[in-house]
């Protein structure tokens, strides 16, 4: 079986090791080998700080499945260290509300240098996994520049910001008049995503941030059409009117989406979702077109996250 998961941050990595570990086992069509699961990356969030190329959810991807990210907050290297933060903060040399940690710092000195040589961030990205072996193929959505910028209106005046500024250091707590993702349609998809698609079994939609991770996704041309071919679950990740985690409602509020379970699979739309998993408590959503399922979606622990990856497995099977 080959899976393919278009996947940001926190989310979206947890999702994926409750869904390695069902998928070590033989399952779905094609059942007598281990599922195949190539994860399609948002890299809208990548950042440029201190002269260093940062990729924020590929690397909480690279990290959680290839066991070094920090559990307690999600992302960020475990048992991490602070030194060169700190003596950056003694120079003044900012953005001091992005905070990298020492351990950190490396992978994105290796990344830059890598870059700096002329090599695209999809060869990168690969050479870095080979350290960490997340036991997934990681590519970039593209190798291309795009970055998520918001435009907010605050006493400096209307302006645009970077998505990390907006969601780091204001916590998302002015609010955005519009977020987009800039050099989106000029991008082209990374050697091997559309592949990946137009091999997969299923495609799976984990509950990452609907707008600025998998929509950002999405918006890269060809991506989304390349979908529509396919047997589509998604996993909400709004659970009875509220985030499962983050500040997703401030951006679906910046599109003009409501914060609901049912609103978000709307948005997505039945032209690419075929399945759509929601939570026991917005076990009334309907929406046509799409055949939605209600189970318990918190993931709480690594048995409770590996139930709700193979409910989303089992819904594909039962569509195609």
């Amino acid at each position: 079986m080959r899976i393919v998961v278009l996947a940001g941050g926190i989310g979206g990595a947890r999702f994926l090791r409750g869904l390695k570990q069902v998928a070590s086992a033989e399952v779905g069509p094609g059942a007598g080998s281990p599922a195949e699961i190539t994860v399609i990356g948002n890299t809208g969030d990548d950042i440029r700080l201190f002269g260093l190329q940062v990729c924020p959810d590929l690397d909480t991807v690279m990290y959680t499945l290839g066991g070094g990210i920090n559990e307690d907050q999600g992302w960020g290297r475990a048992d991490e260290t602070f030194t060169l933060r700190d003596e950056l903060a003694a120079y003044d040399v900012g953005p001091a509300w992005f905070g990298l940690g020492d351990r950190d710092f490396a992978t994105h000195i290796v990344r830059t240098q890598m870059l700096d040589a002329g090599y695209p961030l999809s060869a990168v990205t690969e050479a870095l996994c080979s350290r960490w072996r997340p036991g997934v193929r990681l590519i970039p959505m593209s190798d291309d520049r795009v970055e998520t910028h918001v435009v907010i209106a605050d006493e400096s005046g209307r302006r645009a910001i970077h998505f990390q500024e907006w969601w780091v250091r204001l916590r998302a707590g002015v609010p955005a008049e519009a977020i987009t993702a800039v050099g989106a349609e000029d991008a082209k998809p990374a050697p091997g995503v559309l592949e990946a698609i137009e091999a997969a079994d299923v495609v799976l939609l984990p509950p990452s941030n609907p707008v600025v991770s998998v929509g950002t996704i999405l918006a890269i041309p060809g991506i989304r059409a390349a979908l529509v071919a396919k047997t589509v679950v998604g996993v909400s990740p709004i659970i009875g009117g509220a985030p499962v985690r983050g500040m997703a409602d401030a951006c679906l509020t910046a599109i003009g989406v409501e914060t609901s379970a049912q609103a978000v699979a709307a948005h997505y739309g039945p032209e690419l979702l075929d399945g759509w998993l929601v939570d026991t408590v917005d076990a009334d959503v309907a929406v046509d077109g799409i055949e939605v399922r209600a189970r318990p979606l918190l993931m709480t622990d690594p048995e409770s996250t590996a139930a709700i990856a193979k409910a989303a497995l089992d819904l594909a099977a039962e569509l195609q």
